[in-house]
């Protein structure tokens, strides 16, 4: 009898206490809020006001003539055909990607990886000079293609397959990690139940993914709409036919024309504000279940 409450507060000891939390000093909690919020402000805040004072410091009528002229249009219409086509494109090679390589074990799986991760260590200038080697006139398939009829650089083809190149790992890299982690559990127990490969797909997969494959489109989309170096090698500059957004400010820049190039810059600072806050929002929805 007398041992046993001796044993009992030995179990009750700091030994077996959980682990305490740790505060940090309330200074040190708001020097660290006010360098993350100043370096925020510095870096990102500022420079996206700054293009929107630019843009409108002349006036609104200058603002509305600089986004409305025909080769502003021309390259905002462009920017949207080459995002309508490269992201559908890089979904659903991301959604084949992540279902085969976290559902199969398979012969060079980790070489499918380490390509798609490839874009990301590759300079988008220098993917834009593979593309003209491939596809230029004097390129390895460029007498081919002339024989059919066919171009590439400097038009439409030329920006997509840039796009697509630059934005490939976006959707892919979103997925695999999700898809990994989630199993195969109850795509086996569908199977077993007599689903289709389509069916579990539709009423299984896509239900589970379907946040984190939004949230990768919607990343995909935002790059895809600001990308420069890659589309700037294929396009060729040409006015009304070949620039994006991202290029015609360059040309409008270096024309002289500042307050257009910032009007300008201003509505593809809008695209991006409006992709950030669908990701916010996917987000949201994603953590609220």
């Amino acid at each position: 009898m007398a041992g046993g409450p001796a044993r009992s507060f030995r179990a009750r000891g700091p030994a077996h206490e959980g682990p305490r939390r740790i505060q940090e000093p309330a200074w040190a909690r708001r020097l660290l809020l006010a360098a993350a919020i100043g370096f925020a402000g510095l870096f990102l805040a500022l420079p996206v006001a700054a293009v929107f004072y630019e843009a409108m410091k002349e006036g609104a009528g200058l603002y509305f003539e600089a986004i409305t002229e025909p080769d502003a249009l021309s390259a905002i219409r462009l920017t949207l055909i080459t995002v309508a086509i490269a992201v559908p494109l890089n979904t659903l090679f991301g959604v084949s990607a992540a279902w085969v390589i976290s559902k199969f074990r398979f012969p060079g799986k980790q070489v499918l990886i380490t390509l798609i991760d490839l874009p990301f260590s590759i300079s988008p200038v220098i993917s834009g000079m593979v593309f003209v080697l491939l596809f230029g006139r004097g390129g390895w398939m460029g007498s081919l293609l002339d024989k059919w009829g066919m171009k590439v650089l400097f038009s439409v083809p030329g920006l997509v397959m840039a796009t697509v190149f630059v934005t490939f790992p976006f959707v892919a890299r979103e997925l695999i990690p999700l898809m990994t982690a989630q199993g195969k559990e109850e795509e086996e127990a569908a199977v077993l139940l007599g689903a289709s490969g389509w069916q579990t797909f539709w009423r299984v997969t896509l239900p589970n993914i379907r946040w984190g494959l939004l949230y990768g489109v919607v990343l995909c989309t935002a790059r895809a709409m600001g990308e420069f170096g890659a589309v700037s090698v294929v396009s060729g500059h040409i006015r009304g036919q070949t620039n994006t957004v991202p290029l015609h400010v360059e040309v409008l820049y270096n024309d002289y024309q500042f307050t257009a190039s910032f009007a300008v810059s201003s509505v593809l600072v809008l695209m991006a504000l409006v992709s950030l806050a669908i990701k916010t929002w996917l987000e949201r929805r994603a953590a609220a279940g």
